[in-house]
């Protein structure tokens, strides 16, 4: 194994664990990833991006090279070599905010060994003093027993007491709650229903009262109701119920709040609890728990510590992604038309498996996120619907000397992107090897569908019914791919038996690619109205029920909600040998997709992104030593 990542990893004691093989056989194996000059290709996001070009033709290579010079224009125009005038647009996207700040940042954290020292001693031993508050908490009532759990999660520290919160929540399964107050139920249910325990939601029947209304006004309990609720699935009318219910009491009260409850309301009410990315608010947290005494200061000291540790080995990542790899794809200069969002692209991944024993895991799913990426410009915003038929059938044959008529710039991203598949498969074990053709093949059928996204943009052509876009859409949106690519860089705990399943396309990865087709086009439709854009799951609703825009996309939410209801579903009731440890990285991602799209496309629109970013990869905690 090469040792191009051997420096990624900071020393043993800092990699704090709950002391399972899967933590260090990761970091081993993590330490070699994208060593040697690797060549690779752009960032991505799952959506596809507006379309710029309509009937376009074919460009030469110095078409290319001329678009590379003025990668801020709009609109061009080029001859090619029958002497036809070509229209293509360059580019219409924000540059990257970020530039190259990651490769020259110099972390407070990192300027001193003897810091990291301290750190790693220290940790260690605030670690012992939570575990014994973990341990002491068998004597607790249920709801204090509750609360240390979910502070725990929200401060991603869970990682470290896995075993022991395993073992509380089998025992809390079976607890009396005949006389706990409505929070604490929700609480309950809540939590186990998180960790795939099928609790009933009848525990919420003795507060309705004879009308059928909850027997909740004080905003707590209506907030902890609200996100118990959208753990339900379909047929559990009580939890809809609850869901419709609390929204109403927790819209009108919001005006009257302020503080923490009211900032938690708020950001429930966009995304609930349930469906929220722990790593993008931990930082928060640790503020609010400490400014509200509300958790152990040993509590609060490990999740600072551990803040600023997993800070370090992030801000490494993201060096080695852009210096090693990112860098040598050249986008400001050779493809001008794609998006630069590396950052980002990490920052996004970083949601599905944030431990630093995922290193591996977390740097391969980046660069496939953004290999997509590259992949969805070039069909949707750049190539013709010629060059796209070529770059298909290279990637069906998996070889570039098919690509005769591509413009350079795309044959040039295409052998990169070969290359960089390449560094993934030789990161690999020799036991591991296997799991390589899984991700060409599912690359191939996001590639495919791509192009039949063309063939339908070019047509005019909109799907009769929303049932038949998601035939092709609901593919295109790569989360299929992205499933696959999370379990490539994880160990053991990711058997042949499971890449079998994940290629099946099972029903919770299906739930998954629905959800983010159905977000995509819901933030997505105004925008693509400006350009010649393949039809949304909002046209064909429209054109399916003859309903207004207004309507359609009503229903098409209402869709989105009944999905995460069949996600839910899923997610309760696994597929037989599937470990749960996997199941959550799809979960993680859903999870990722209502955080990007949630009011906007935050990944295009990589503004929005500034401050969660600058606030996880670059603040420290100030930790005395």
């Amino acid at each position: 194994m090469s040792v191009g990542l051997a420096f990624l990893f900071l020393p043993a004691k800092l990699v704090q664990s709950n002391g399972s093989h899967r933590e260090a056989g990761a970091s081993a194996a993590a330490s070699a990833l994208i060593g040697g000059g690797v060549v690779g290709s752009k960032l991505m996001l799952a959506p596809r991006l507006p379309c710029c070009s309509w009937r376009q033709r074919a460009w030469t290579r110095a078409n290319c090279a001329s678009a590379a010079t003025n990668p801020t224009a709009h609109r061009h125009e080029f001859v090619d070599e029958e002497g036809n005038h070509v229209s293509r647009n360059i580019s219409n996207f924000e540059p990257s905010i970020w530039g190259d700040f990651f490769l020259n940042y110099s972390s407070p954290l990192a300027s001193s060994t003897q810091q990291q020292t301290w750190m790693a001693e220290r940790v260690d031993k605030v670690k012992e003093d939570v575990a014994k508050i973990v341990a002491s908490s068998v004597a607790w009532d249920l709801h204090h027993r509750l609360q240390l759990i979910d502070a725990l999660e929200r401060l991603c520290l869970d990682h470290l007491f896995e075993d022991d919160i395993n073992a509380a929540l089998s025992q809390i399964r079976t607890a009396n709650l005949t006389d706990c107050d409505l929070h604490t139920v929700a609480m309950w249910f809540y939590l186990l229903r998180k960790h795939g325990y099928r609790v009933s939601p009848d525990v919420f029947l003795r507060f309705k009262d004879q009308e059928g209304s909850f027997l909740a006004n004080n905003p707590v309990e209506l907030l902890s109701l609200y996100n118990a609720g959208h753990l339900g699935t379909r047929g559990e009318i009580i939890l809809h119920e609850a869901v419709v219910f609390t929204r109403t009491r927790l819209e009108t009260i919001l005006p009257s709040l302020e503080g923490s409850l009211a900032h938690d309301i708020k950001c429930a009410l966009e995304i609930p609890l349930p469906r929220r990315v722990r790593i993008y608010e931990s930082k928060y947290y640790v503020s609010t728990f400490e400014k509200e005494v509300t958790v152990h200061e040993s509590v609060l000291q490990l999740a600072k510590l551990n803040s600023n540790i997993m800070q370090l080995h992030h801000q490494q990542e993201l060096d080695i992604i852009t210096s090693r790899w990112w860098k040598g794809l050249e986008i400001e200069s050779k493809l001008p038309f794609a998006r630069d969002r590396v950052v980002e692209c990490y920052f996004w991944m970083l949601g599905v498996y944030f431990e630093p024993c995922h290193s591996r895991g977390r740097i391969i799913l980046t660069m496939m996120i953004a290999i997509i990426g590259i992949f969805d410009d070039m069909f949707d915003s750049y190539g013709t619907m010629e060059e796209c038929e070529l770059l298909t059938n290279c990637i069906e044959r998996w070889d570039t000397k098919f690509g005769y008529g591509l413009p350079e710039c795309m044959k040039d991203a295409l052998r990169k992107i070969l290359d960089s598949y390449e560094t993934m498969d030789h990161e690999l074990a020799r036991d591991e090897k296997y799991r390589m053709p899984y991700l060409k093949n599912f690359t191939i059928d996001v590639i495919r569908g791509y192009n039949a996204e063309v063939k339908m943009r070019e047509e005019g052509y909109i799907p009769r019914t929303v049932h038949e876009h998601l035939q092709v859409s609901l593919r295109t949106g790569a989360c299929h791919l992205l499933a696959c690519a999370s379990f490539v860089g994880m160990d053991d705990i990711a058997t042949k038996d499971s890449f079998d399943w994940v290629s099946t396309m099972p029903k919770i990865v299906k739930e998954l690619c629905i959800i983010l087709r159905l977000l995509d086009d819901l933030q997505s439709y105004e925008r693509e109205q400006h350009t010649p854009h393949v039809a949304s799951t909002i046209e064909s609703y429209m054109k399916e029920h003859n309903v207004s825009i207004e309507i359609a996309r009503k229903k098409i939410h209402e869709l989105k909600e009944d999905t995460w209801k069949d996600f839910n579903h899923e997610w309760l009731n696994p597929d037989h040998g599937v470990p749960r440890q996997l199941l959550e990285r799809v979960f993680n991602l859903t999870r990722t997709m209502e955080f990007m799209y949630n009011q906007d496309d935050n990944f295009t629109n990589c503004q929005n992104l500034r401050d969660t970013i600058h606030l996880l990869f670059v603040e420290p905690f100030a930790i005395s030593f």
